[in-house]
């Protein structure tokens, strides 16, 4: 029988659940479970050059459709793989408008900011510009002054890995891994 990763599991035992290195509960030579070993690193599941053959062999599978391996002793629970190109910036919502014959993301900033009075011009609260760089523009009083409010928007980031499996190891929260 195989011992479990030697060199990952001393680098990355003080980080582990102990059911995961115990060999009555959990084998490392099943490919299951070093998935799970390698997916509980806080450090991601790569980190490790051992890891690397079993998280690839996983995003082969899952990208053909295959489900998630299972590995016997352990309390683990995964969702389908999803998929979520974009993300936006601290503050802003990912949003998607439809259009005729297309989708379109964008970032809506979550706070109200002051913006250019050309958003508030039209005399209209509550519309966005064709431009689409401001939602909801309207003219609000502080103190004395009125100024043109709005929620900025941002082009949204592209994900350089935008496949993800949530998992749950023996009921502990749920960690998102991308890949």
């Amino acid at each position: 029988m195989k011992r479990l990763l030697v060199g990952t599991i001393f680098a990355i035992a003080g980080c582990m659940p102990l059911y995961l290195i115990s060999e009555r509960h959990a084998r490392a030579d099943d490919w299951g479970c070093q998935v799970i070993l390698c997916l509980s690193n806080p450090g991601g599941p790569t980190q490790y050059a051992a890891c690397r053959p079993p998280i690839n062999k996983l995003w082969q599978e899952l990208a053909k459709g295959h489900s998630f391996p299972t590995c016997s002793g352990v309390g683990f629970r995964a969702s389908r793989p999803g998929y979520e190109p974009y993300f936006c910036s601290d503050n802003y919502r990912l949003t998607t408008r439809y259009g005729e014959r297309s989708q379109q993301e964008t970032c809506v900033s979550r706070t109200l900011s002051k913006v250019d009075g050309g958003y508030c011009a039209s005399g209209r609260d509550g519309g966005a510009r064709d431009d689409g760089l401001v939602i909801s523009a309207r003219w609000q009083r502080d103190g004395r002054h009125v100024q043109c409010m709005g929620y900025p928007t941002a082009r949204p980031n592209v994900r350089s890995e935008p496949h993800y499996v949530d998992v749950t190891i023996d009921g502990v929260g749920s960690q998102r891994v991308w890949y």
